[in-house]
């Protein structure tokens, strides 16, 4: 575990809510904002230019090394940028008759595969508070082949987020936020097909970042009691909580975190800034030594270089 906090710096941002934060292979950071915006960031001075506008929410992204970058949208589903022209299309919308409303977070495999989560088939992105409350595990996971075959890997996950590809491929690694845990899911190999536990968290995962077989999570919030009292109630209450003003529910932590764990589920990093400079991180990456964090709720990224 890291003893002391590293400073930290904010690059602000011309908006609101960046909720996800990539690097391309030319080290261009990229995130997306509340109004639909997605934004290219220089890594050395924090210059800002639009690369586009989904006209919904972009949330989980991916880039890759030919030049795309993938978007998971809420509510309009599993989109593609090419940044080199500039075109947008759409790649997923249903699962057959279902609408996929809140596509959550994307990784790339070199087949081009495409692996993503739905965090909810209840609500999109504007009422995630709702589901977390009503906690009723709807979430999935997803492949989309190269020829567009949509295959379902996985399903009732409470509130389903961040996943990153294993070091070898042979699995993902899931973020479950309501559940605070990781999960494998295995791809290849005698156990394809199945899942396991591999990390219970001490908060509610978001995003995940890979990191040559360290998994980097985002968290969103510490614990918080409310919640959890609220999930031992009957569902028919919980759907009354849900529909409480939301200046009476349950509110994250305000707290700048992010966290490294090994691929068997151990701890290896722990930051946790409580000054209230930053709060609740749901994306993260790391570019040499330096780390960037997207949040929520905060017009700015984070960023911070590792310490020795």
């Amino acid at each position: 575990m890291t003893a002391s906090l590293p400073a930290y710096g904010l690059i602000p941002l011309p908006g609101e809510g960046p909720e996800d934060v990539v690097a391309g292979p030319d080290g261009v950071i990229y995130t997306g904002l509340l109004d639909g915006r997605v934004l290219a960031v220089a890594a050395e001075d924090g210059a800002v230019r639009e690369v586009a506008n989904t006209g919904g929410r972009p949330l989980g992204l991916e880039a890759t090394a030919d030049g795309r970058l993938i978007i998971c949208d809420s509510p309009k589903g599993l989109l593609e940028l090419n940044l080199k022209t500039g075109a947008l299309k759409t790649l997923v919308t249903h699962d057959r008759a279902e609408r996929l409303i809140f596509c959550s977070n994307v990784v790339a495999a070199p087949d081009g595969d495409l692996f993503f989560t739905v965090s909810t088939m209840r609500y999109d992105i504007h009422d995630w508070k709702k589901d977390i409350v009503e906690n009723v595990p709807t979430g999935r996971v997803y492949r989309r082949a190269p020829d567009g075959a949509l295959t379902r890997l996985m399903e009732g996950l409470r509130f389903a987020n961040g996943l990153v590809r294993a070091h070898d491929g042979k699995s993902l690694i899931v973020a479950e936020t309501a559940g605070r845990r990781l999960l494998r899911l295995w791809l290849a190999g005698a156990s394809a097909g199945t899942s396991e536990v591999i990390a219970e968290l001490p908060g509610f995962p978001d995003n995940l970042g890979a990191d040559d077989g360290i998994v980097w999570v985002a968290f969103a919030s510490e614990p918080n009691p409310a919640l959890e009292s609220l999930h031992k109630l009957p569902l028919f209450l919980r759907r009354l909580a849900a529909c409480l003003p939301e200046s009476v529910l349950p509110k994250p932590s305000r707290v700048a975190w992010i966290a490294a764990y090994d691929e068997r589920g151990a701890c290896v990093r722990d930051f946790r800034w409580r000054d209230g400079g930053y709060a609740m991180v749901t994306g993260v990456c790391r570019v040499g030594r330096r780390m960037w964090c997207a949040g929520l709720q905060e017009r700015a990224l984070m960023r911070f270089d590792l310490p020795g």
